[in-house]
Parts: structure tokens; sequence; C-alpha cells
């Protein structure tokens, strides 16, 4: 079942983004499946007018890393909205509980302390299958969701 996100789409103009500069904190660990997140996120963006020089990259290690990834990317190139991009797949140990919700925690703390909005777009699954499924597969790309949700909450602020 593909999620509808017609309401995001049809709440934006076509040249929401333009002047607007986001950063995209990405995670190298699932690479295949960041990847696929980031190439929607990159490519809504560039739909909604947000110009290719005015997209800021970070890549860190693991989906833990994003909350001072995020940090910093805020402190160098002050963006208008930064969307952390990760993926955690529950493996045997207890492991996937302790980082899914230290990331989660951690993405709340960055929307508490700076000013801009921190779009969290973390897919965290049971199973390689389900992670697939959310980056592109046939439940969608929760890249697109997050670039849309960006921008919903831009137009929002301003």
């Amino acid at each position: 079942m593909k999620i509808n996100n017609n309401i995001l789409v049809n709440s934006l103009d076509s040249n929401i983004g333009l002047n607007k500069k986001i950063g995209i904190v990405k995670s190298i660990w699932n690479n295949e499946i960041t990847g696929r997140l980031l190439e929607g996120c990159k490519s809504t963006l560039l739909d909604y007018g947000v110009q290719k020089n005015s997209i800021y990259n970070l890549s860190v290690p693991g989906s833990f890393e994003l909350i001072y990834g995020g940090k910093k990317l805020y402190k160098i190139f002050k963006p208008d909205a930064i969307i952390l991009i990760g993926s955690i797949i529950q493996g045997e140990t207890p492991h996937f509980q302790f980082i899914s919700q230290a990331t989660a925690n951690g993405v709340k703390d960055l929307n508490i302390l700076f000013d801009i909005p921190f779009v969290f777009c973390v897919s965290t699954d049971l199973n390689e299958k389900q992670a697939i499924d959310r980056s592109g597969g046939k439940i969608g790309n929760k890249g697109v969701d997050a670039a849309l949700t960006a921008l919903h909450l831009l137009k929002e602020i301003n």
C-alpha cells in the first residue's frame, strides 16, 4: 500500500523552495537505503524550486551521528531547514531500540534548541524489506515525504 501524501503536495506552490537553503545530513550506514531516501528528498526539493547550489550535504557514519551533523551543518551554513536521513534496521540485540530512541530524542532536542525545522527522516524498520519498501518501494519514499514536510514547515513559518 503506497501512502498518499497529496495533503502536503496540494498545499505547496511549485516555487515554494525559491531562495531557500536546505541542509541534508545523511547516514552512510545502510547506504543503499539512505541513498534512495536522499535521491527522493533531493529530487523533490529541486521540483519545488530549491536551487541545487542551495542544498548543503553532509555525510555521517550512522543515525546517531545525525544529531551532531545537523548541529554542525546549521552552525556552518545557516540553512532554512535541515533534513536528517538515516536507516536503522532491527537486529538481534537491543541496540536497535537504543539508537532509534536516542536519535529521535536528539532530533527533538535540535528542534527545541535551534529556530529552524530539523526534519526526522530516519527509517526504523524491523527488516531490510521494510526499509526498501519505505525508500522508493511499494510504500513510497520517505525522503520525498521529508522534503515535503520541510517545505510545508517553511511555508507556515514565513
